[in-house]
């Protein structure tokens, strides 16, 4: 600003010297005054001011923990703060929404579970949103397995000593879910056993973990990441894995599907805006976070959670949502689960 003003004085002098210079110290000021106002203004490029990313499920969660591997490393890329705001309850609902009434200029995004913005349209009678036309898909992120997972001391060995147990009990054996994925899980697994295992929700599955470490529930379905966590801490047991094959994160766990064939559900994270977030906005972010993915720093704090990345831009982000909405709406019919 003063090399400006400097300048400008100078060619004032220059105009009382020589009026014919009229028209060229016109375009002169104004090229300069056009420039001065963009440097104080960075440029004009997005981002100018700090991110919030919300993530709809409490600190500890898959969700949380992934946003937190993300933005310390987007934020270098970016050059501005990201600061990270938990807004759990309705297996993600409450956080959807704050981003649904946010301004779509980029600076609040929702990093999402497939929850929040595809299953959660199977589970809940009347959700207050529609995840097709209220959100702007950014970019995908990672997907993870599940894991079912009892007390370190339970009398659970494996999958087929819960199944034999809950025949004989039914409606007294509980399990805790946070999120759809994990309540899915257990209707599939009431579904397919032939169980009435008595399902309580929770706003987080770290909630969960916590009352089944306590022993208050007899299992929950927790993140791999957090199962791994309680496994080698002594706390909990891991029974199955959710997913159809056993996750290479932890290969001596035994995968639900080995004893019952059917069974196969994983979860899956993106970054989502509210509808209306301008495309140039969306191709910086979705550009920056798959190149924070792309590096091997990355992905090994996210294998270290559980979580396998999922680079996806924003047209293909699309497609995958619409289409999980239909899969999840199959997943829970299929688990005779009706919507609350």
């Amino acid at each position: 600003m003063r090399y400006f003003f400097c300048n400008l004085n100078f060619w004032i002098s220059v105009l009382n010297y020589s009026k014919k210079c009229n028209l060229f110290l016109l375009i002169l000021a104004t090229i300069c005054l056009n420039s001065s106002a963009q440097n104080l203004q960075g440029g004009g490029s997005f981002p100018t001011r700090p991110i919030q990313f919300v993530v709809p499920f409490p600190p500890g969660s898959a969700t949380d923990m992934a946003a937190r591997v993300i933005s310390q490393p987007l934020s270098v890329l970016l050059g501005q703060p990201i600061v990270i705001e938990n807004k759990p309850g309705a297996s993600g609902s409450i956080g959807a929404m704050e981003v649904i009434r946010a301004a779509p200029d980029g600076y609040t995004l929702l990093f999402a579970s497939n929850s929040a913005v595809a299953s959660n349209v199977a589970l809940l009678k009347k959700i207050p949103y529609d995840p097709n036309k209220d959100f702007t898909p950014v970019v995908g992120i990672g997907e993870t397995a599940l894991v079912l997972m009892v007390k370190a001391n339970s009398p659970y060995k494996n999958l087929a000593d819960l199944i034999s147990t809950a025949k004989q009990r039914p409606g007294k054996v509980s399990a805790g879910f946070g999120s759809s994925s994990s309540q899915i899980c257990i209707g599939m697994l009431n579904k397919l056993a032939g169980l009435d295992v008595l399902p309580i929700p929770y706003k987080g599955i770290p909630l969960a973990v916590n009352d089944v470490v306590g022993g208050t529930l007899d299992f929950t379905f927790a993140d791999i990441g957090n199962a791994q966590a309680q496994a080698k801490g002594g706390t909990m047991r891991a029974l199955a894995v959710s997913s159809a094959k056993r996750s290479q994160l932890a290969p001596d766990w035994p995968s639900a599907s080995e004893t019952l064939p059917a069974f196969d559900i994983s979860a899956w994270f993106a970054m989502v805006g509210p509808s209306g977030v301008p495309r140039e906005v969306v191709d910086k972010l979705s550009q920056a976070v798959i190149q924070v993915l792309k590096r091997n720093e990355t992905r090994e704090k996210l294998a270290s959670i559980g979580l396998t990345p999922m680079p996806t831009p924003p047209d293909q982000l699309q497609g995958f949502i619409s289409s999980e909405i239909v899969k999840w709406k199959r997943i829970a019919k299929d688990a005779n689960i009706e919507p609350e």
